[in-house]
C-alpha cells in the first residue's frame, strides 16, 4: 500500500442502518472526514432502514423472500412492488448541469452510482423471478438476496463521500468465504464445526487484504461477509454487520473498533425506563456480552470474541454527538502472540492519554481483576414466560433433566434462565420466539409432570464484573425488592460471576428496575435530588448547590423546598416557598449553563405581583 498504510493507524467505523437512513449527510460530511484527519478509515456498513425497522431495506427482503415460496400473480405483483421500493429508496437525485468542473465529476460520480443500484436491483428481480418458478429458496441463496441491502447502502455512502471530494471504493464480500476456504460447501461445515471461530480469523486475513488493495481509497465494506456453512443468517443472525465490522479490525490490526448508533453509548440503565441512567465511560467485553443477552442492543456476542485476542478496544459512539466520548470496551484478557496486538492508552476526552488502568480504578473496576464494589447496570427483558414442572413419576433428576431438555432441543426452544431441584425445574423463555412451538413443547412436557405456565413476566438482570466477590449484594438486592414490595418468581445466577437475574411480574418491571438502580447501583433517582428543609419561621440562610459550571449559591429566605437540574445546556431552579399566609409559591429560574450571569438575578412569580427573590452567583 502507499505511504498512507504506514503513517496512519486504522479506525474502522460500522454504521447502522438507520443511521445511513437519517444521517447519511452527517457521518461523511463530518465523522469521516474529521477521522481521516489523524486516522486511515474503514467503513462497513448495514442495510439501511426506514422510519421502523419493520419498513428497512432488510424487512422488504425478507418479504421478497416470503412471496418466492407463495405462487401466483399477486406474489410476483408485490415482489416487483417491492424491488421498486427498495431500488427507488437508494436512487439519489442528481443536481441540474453545471459548468462548475468539480460539480460535474461529483455528478457523474453519482450518475454512475445510480447505474449500479439499478443493475443491481434488476439481478436481484432475474434472480427472484426464477426462485418463484421452482418455488424454493435455499437458506444460502436467502443469503445473497440478503446481501442486496449492504450492497446498495455501500453504494450510497462511497457516492456520497465521492460528492464531498472523498475517493472511495465499494468492496464486496459475497466470495470472502470461499477465498478464505476454497472448497465445496459440506467441506466448509465440516472445517467449521472443527475449528469453531478461527474459522472467523482465516475470514478476517482475507478482508485485510481486500483493504489493502484499495490504496489510497477509503474501503467501504459490506455488512454481509459471504455464504457462510448453513447460512450467515441462520448461523450468525441478523446483527453480524458487527462481527463483519470485527474481523476488519482484526485483519488489518486496527487502533480501535467504533459501533455508531443513535445513542451515546452503554448507560447504567435504559433511560426511557430509569430517567437518573447513567452514560457509562467504560464496561468489560463480559459485562457487554450480558447486557446484550438481556435485552440491552449493544454489539452481537460474537463481535468481542473476534477482537479480544488482539486487544482491540471497541467503542460506541452517538451519530447525533460525534464529539461525544462514548463508551468504551476494553478486552478483558490478555493479548495474544497475534503480531497485530499491541498495548493500548485510552484516551480522555480531552485527548490526553490516561494509563489503563488508572482509567479503569477511576470507573469502578479494581485490580487486575477488574473487580467492581458495586453492580454495573441493570437490565430488563420482557415478554417472558416462566414454565414451571414437576415430575410426577420416581425418576433421577439426571433422567427427568434429560427428558426436558430433550424436548427443548427438538423444539429449538431457547432457555434464558433455569433453576432446578430433584424433582422439580422451572424455565424462563421468550415469548417473542415461535408461540406454537412453546405450546407443543409444553403439551409434550405435560406428559413427564405437572405443568403450569405463567405469562406476561419479565427478566431483570443486574450486571457486573466479579459480581461473586461483592459480599452480600444477592441479599442486598432481594432485601431492597422486599421493601419496594416487588415479588420475586426465579432466581438464577450465572457461573460466569457476571449477573444475577430474577422474574417479576411485567407490570413490576420499571419499579424494580428504578429500585435497583437506586439503592443497590447507588444511583440517586431524580426525586432524591430535592432538597426538603424543616418548616417554620422565616430565617435567612445559605444552600450551595455543586454543579459543572461552578458553585451557585443561592441567598433565600424561608424555602421550603428547591430542586436543581441540568437539562439541554442549562441549570434549572425549581423553588417552592412560604409567603407570610404560609401559604405555597412555585418559582422557576433558567439560567445557561456555558455562560451563567455574575451579578444577582431575580427569579419572579408571575401569579404574584412583586414576588421575587435574588440569586447571587459567584
Amino acid at each position: 500500500m502507499s505511504s498512507k498504510e504506514q503513517d496512519s493507524s486504522w479506525v474502522v467505523q460500522k454504521y447502522g442502518g438507520t443511521s445511513l437512513g437519517k444521517l447519511l449527510g452527517t457521518i461523511t460530511g463530518t465523522i469521516v472526514p474529521n477521522t481521516l484527519k489523524n486516522d486511515n478509515v474503514v467503513i462497513v456498513c448495514s442495510a439501511r432502514s426506514g422510519t421502523s425497522k419493520s419498513k428497512g431495506t432488510t424487512s422488504l427482503l425478507l418479504e421478497a423472500i416470503s412471496h418466492v415460496v407463495t405462487p401466483g400473480a399477486a406474489s410476483k405483483e408485490r415482489l416487483d412492488c417491492i424491488i421498486d421500493i427498495i431500488r427507488d429508496e437508494h436512487l439519489v437525485p442528481v443536481e441540474p448541469v453545471s459548468h462548475d468542473s468539480n460539480e460535474e465529476a461529483r455528478d457523474d460520480s453519482v450518475r454512475d452510482s445510480n447505474r449500479q443500484i439499478s443493475e443491481d436491483c434488476e439481478q436481484l428481480r432475474t434472480f427472484l423471478h426464477a426462485a418463484q418458478t421452482v418455488g424454493e429458496l435455499s437458506p444460502r441463496s436467502q443469503d445473497r438476496v440478503l446481501a442486496v441491502g449492504e450492497k446498495l447502502a455501500c453504494r450510497n455512502v462511497a457516492s456520497s463521500l465521492e460528492s464531498k471530494g472523498i475517493v472511495a471504493e465499494v468492496v464486496l464480500l459475497d466470495d470472502i468465504v470461499e477465498q478464505a476456504f476454497p472448497m465445496p460447501a459440506h467441506e466448509q461445515k465440516e472445517t467449521y464445526d472443527q475449528i469453531g471461530s478461527r474459522f472467523f480469523d482465516a475470514i478476517a486475513q482475507e478482508i485485510g487484504k481486500r483493504i489493502l488493495q484499495c490504496g489510497d481509497k477509503v474501503p467501504v465494506i459490506t455488512g454481509f461477509f459471504g455464504m457462510m456453512p448453513e447460512s450467515l443468517l441462520h448461523g450468525v443472525g441478523r446483527g453480524y454487520s458487527d462481527v463483519c465490522a470485527a474481523m476488519c479490525a482484526v485483519g488489518i490490526g486496527a487502533r480501535e473498533l467504533q459501533i455508531w448508533k443513535e445513542v451515546d453509548g452503554i448507560f447504567t440503565a435504559d433511560p426511557s425506563k430509569v430517567p437518573s441512567a447513567r452514560l457509562l465511560a467504560t464496561v468489560t467485553s463480559e459485562e457487554a456480552a450480558e447486557l446484550t443477552y438481556y435485552g440491552s442492543e449493544v454489539i452481537h456476542p460474537l463481535t468481542m470474541e473476534q477482537i479480544r485476542n488482539v486487544h482491540v478496544p471497541l467503542r460506541l459512539k452517538n451519530v447525533n454527538n460525534p464529539t461525544g466520548a462514548g463508551t468504551i470496551i476494553y478486552p478483558s484478557t490478555t493479548p495474544s502472540s497475534s503480531p497485530y496486538s499491541i498495548p493500548r492508552t485510552p484516551k480522555s476526552h480531552s485527548g490526553t492519554s490516561t494509563p489503563l488502568s488508572t482509567f479503569m480504578t477511576a470507573n469502578g473496576y479494581h485490580g487486575d481483576t477488574q473487580h467492581r464494589r458495586t453492580p454495573t447496570a441493570v437490565t430488563v427483558k420482557d415478554s417472558i414466560i416462566v414454565i414451571n414442572v414437576l415430575s410426577h413419576r420416581n425418576i433421577k433428576s439426571y433422567g427427568f433433566l434429560a427428558q426436558i431438555f430433550e424436548r427443548l432441543d427438538h423444539h429449538k426452544i431457547v432457555v434464558d434462565l433455569i433453576t432446578t431441584s430433584e424433582k422439580s425445574i422451572s424455565l424462563a423463555v421468550s415469548s417473542a420466539d415461535d408461540t406454537l412451538a412453546i405450546k407443543r413443547v409444553t403439551a409434550e412436557i405435560e406428559k413427564l409432570g405437572t405443568v403450569s405456565v405463567t405469562e406476561n413476566m419479565s427478566i431483570i438482570s443486574v450486571v457486573g464484573h466479579k459480581m461473586r466477590n461483592m459480599v452480600g449484594i444477592a441479599g442486598e438486592i432481594f432485601s431492597t425488592l422486599a421493601t419496594a414490595k416487588v415479588n420475586i418468581y426465579l432466581i438464577s445466577q450465572g457461573a460466569n460471576e457476571i449477573n444475577i437475574s430474577f422474574v417479576v411480574r411485567n407490570r413490576d418491571a420499571i419499579h424494580a428496575m428504578n429500585v435497583v438502580h437506586t439503592q443497590v447501583l447507588r444511583i440517586p433517582a431524580h426525586a432524591e435530588k430535592e432538597n426538603n428543609f424543616i418548616k417554620g419561621a422565616a430565617l435567612p440562610f445559605l444552600v450551595i448547590c455543586s454543579v459543572r459550571i461552578s458553585p451557585i449559591c443561592l441567598a433565600l429566605g424561608s424555602i421550603n423546598s428547591f430542586l436543581v437540574f441540568i437539562k439541554a445546556g442549562n441549570v434549572f431552579f425549581d423553588i417552592v416557598t412560604h409567603n407570610t399566609s404560609r401559604q405555597k409559591e412555585h418559582y422557576r429560574l433558567t439560567i445557561p449553563a456555558k455562560n451563567p450571569p455574575t451579578t444577582a438575578t431575580k427569579i419572579h412569580n408571575p401569579r404574584f405581583k412583586n414576588k421575587n427573590f435574588r440569586v447571587f452567583f459567584t
